[in-house]
């Protein structure tokens, strides 16, 4: 029987998102505040917001604690934070995320790197900031790469993770202004000592590689003042169109499906409810209550649209009009850029991406193409290399080139 992934990349899925699979099993060991502002960080109450939000800045810290950081606990500084932030309808909201710096730099002089995770699921166990926590971080490597080239780390969560999860999955127009504010956030944390001039940088792949380019995007814009000198980026979703409607019954339906919740998370209008089917509730709700990536690409796969629905309400003008409001390319970043994609991706379609390159090459950004002969699950890792070799040169001044 034809399987929906390579051999290699199997094994990789299986290597990588097995962890993610079993965080919901393991037990968050309570940390020892640091003071009485700092909360114990076994308790999940940290997650929910506080009603009303306090009034303040985006970045703004409204609580932090320390983070145990998984394997990096010996060799950096680390805590859970969060901050204010602002959704896709430009109203402020909360956001967690976590703060790395290492142990081994002076704080004031670190540049800072915002990495924006890839899809961890919609459920609050998937939360990224928990899976750092535990060692179960996927990306644990590029996170590594960063941290022992000196660099700080500050990582987002992204809009909605809590005890009733309400994610606004692969929605640019949230996700960029998290990234951002991640940075902020590290800046006004007290504890970490970052400068508000570090060199700052944005990096991501797949929904962080969507999240880490819309920050490029909107920074000129909604944080003139920091100091962004590149965006590194793989396996973009740059157009929700053509990468969601192209996993309609294959591997990647699972995350087609949490698309559309992540969509109408962040858009009340959008009224999923009134085209699902019994069927699509009762699957969704089981979705948004125990799915983490391991789950989207094997519980959900080969599934399909018609089973979920009623209609294809996904195609209606409210619909279309968000999803056009989420498409990259219309403001392209003022700094250097780096785009990398898989060349069998079967879950991020590959031409989207490039005509984005190519869009950016036209508008004459500072951008670096490269390709894998890969699929999209072992790009996760194959571009590591470039990246940090590209964030080490952003750091260093060198002559941005380009190979448009």
């Amino acid at each position: 029987m034809p399987t929906p992934f390579p051999r290699p990349s199997r094994r990789i899925l299986a290597a990588a998102l097995a962890i993610v699979l079993s965080a919901g099993l393991l037990t968050v060991l309570s940390g020892s505040p640091a003071n009485s502002a700092v909360t114990a960080a076994s308790d999940d109450s940290f997650y929910t917001p506080p009603s009303p939000l306090p009034a303040g800045k985006p970045g703004d810290i409204i609580r932090s604690r320390v983070s145990k950081a998984g394997p990096r606990k010996d060799s950096v500084n680390a805590w859970q934070v969060m901050y204010l932030s602002t959704d896709a309808l430009g109203r402020p909201d909360a956001v967690t995320g976590t703060v790395l710096v290492p142990k081994n730099v002076d704080p004031a002089k670190a540049p800072i790197v915002s990495f924006a995770a890839g899809t961890h699921g919609p459920a609050f166990d998937c939360t990224p900031s928990k899976m750092i926590d535990i060692g179960a971080f996927y990306e644990q490597s590029g996170l590594d790469d960063a941290l022992d080239a000196g660099y700080a780390v500050a990582l987002t969560d992204y809009e909605g993770y809590r005890q009733d999860p309400k994610t606004t999955y692969v929605v640019g127009r949230s996700e960029g202004p998290a990234v951002i504010d991640a940075v902020r956030a590290a800046q006004r944390l007290p504890e970490a000592k970052l400068s508000t001039d570090a060199k700052v940088l944005f990096r991501g792949y797949s929904q962080g590689g969507g999240a880490a380019v819309w920050a490029g995007e909107l920074q000129p814009a909604y944080a003139p003042e920091m100091n962004l000198v590149g965006v590194a980026a793989g396996g973009v979703p740059a157009d929700l169109v053509q990468v969601t409607l192209q996993l309609d019954g294959k591997a990647g339906f699972g995350v087609f499906a949490y698309a559309l919740i992540g969509l109408d998370n962040a858009y009340p209008e959008l009224k999923l409810d009134s085209f699902l089917s019994d069927n699509g509730r009762v699957k969704l709700a089981e979705m948004q209550k125990s799915a983490c990536t391991f789950e989207l690409l094997t519980t959900y796969a080969n599934q399909k649209i018609a089973d979920y629905t009623t209609s294809a309400g996904y195609v209606r003008p409210e619909w279309v009009k968000r999803l056009n409001e989420n498409k990259l390319g219309g403001t392209p970043p003022k700094v250097p850029v780096l785009l990398y994609h898989a060349t069998q991706d079967q879950l991020v379609q590959f031409a989207q991406a490039d005509a984005l390159h190519k869009t950016y090459c036209t508008a004459g950004v500072k951008t670096t193409w490269k390709t894998f002969d890969t699929d999209h699950i072992t790009a996760v890792y194959t571009g590591n290399a470039d990246v940090l070799a590209f964030l080490k040169d952003r750091v260093a001044g060198a002559p941005a080139t380009s190979n448009c």
